[in-house]
């Protein structure tokens, strides 16, 4: 395999997601909810300022597409797009809150877990095929699984929300596979925003922190660096690059995160944890083994 800048914009996008739990401890003393509302506010006004100046092609495009659907094509398009928007709500916000609230090993775990939760979702209800060691690994996923419930009920309970949200959210998004993912993500946190945006009080709640300085700098940081510029990585490197090498690499945020949350934040574990953070780690690997794939006639070189 061929190292090139495809490769290099997706191993950017995944190192800038495994530094994202800087940010949002910087903002651990403000609810999670309020800082949810603000990061959705900042990126969908950044991407529809996108939008309108250098994709006006795109959003055309998507038009033009949707226009040409016929009746049920239309409703599925808005209900998978609406769907996306409110499980990409709750996946953010369960991971902000677990990140300053839990630990961060749990959302680590969470996202080395989601992959494989959203193969075993798209063999359920997309009918994709799965081979006897991506079984094994979703075999191994679920014995790390009861490791870590059998040590935190609660911890696991985190782990599956975010994991199954983010797993639905993929499923969503590869319903709709032929519209232009930025496109797609700008509606859905439009969307969202529509939705929790006149509802500020009730959605903050009480606890709800004056906006200083420091608290909209950190808003921004985390809307644009660890929010917009990673996603345009990302779809960059899709142009070129198969969606499975892109699978591969995203392992490195969550190995990232984990290795924050031992060496720098000090966090610890049990030995129970630890075995599951083993397993999983042998399952992922297992997941990723070419074994049982068919050969294609024609080899793509990357």
């Amino acid at each position: 395999m061929k190292f090139n800048k495809y490769h290099g914009a997706a191993i950017s996008a995944f190192i800038i997601w495994g530094f994202i739990p800087f940010p949002l401890k910087a903002l651990a003393g403000f609810p999670s909810s309020q800082i949810l509302y603000f990061r959705i506010l900042v990126a969908v006004l950044t991407l529809l300022a996108v939008s309108l100046t250098v994709r006006r092609q795109y959003w055309q495009e998507t038009y033009a597409l949707v226009k040409s659907k016929n009746a049920v094509e239309k409703r599925r398009f808005f209900l998978f797009t609406f769907m996306g928007g409110g499980l990409l709500t709750i996946n953010w916000l369960a991971f902000i809150y677990v990140v300053n609230h839990v630990d961060i090993q749990t959302g680590s775990f969470s996202y080395l877990l989601c992959p494989i939760l959203t193969a075993a979702l798209g063999f359920v209800l997309l009918k994709e095929q799965l081979r006897v060691v991506q079984w094994l690994s979703v075999g191994l996923s679920l014995m790390s699984c009861l490791l870590v419930g059998t040590d935190s009920l609660y911890n696991l309970l985190f782990s599956l929300l975010i994991a199954s949200s983010y797993a639905f959210y993929l499923i969503t998004q590869r319903l709709l596979k032929e519209y232009d993912k930025i496109v797609l993500l700008t509606l859905q946190l439009l969307l969202a925003f529509l939705v929790i945006g006149p509802s500020y009080p009730w959605f903050v709640g009480e606890e709800a922190q004056p906006v200083t300085g420091f608290f909209l700098g950190q808003i921004a940081l985390l809307s644009w660096l660890f929010t917009v510029i990673p996603l345009f990585l990302n779809l960059y490197a899709l142009k070129e690059l198969k969606s499975a090498t892109v699978g591969v690499l995203m392992y490195l945020n969550p190995i990232i995160n984990f290795t924050m949350a031992f060496v720098y934040f000090n966090e610890v574990a049990s030995e129970r944890k630890i075995w599951a953070y083993v397993v999983i780690f042998l399952s992922v690997m297992l997941y990723n083994l070419p074994i049982g794939k068919k050969k294609k006639k024609e080899a793509v070189v990357q």
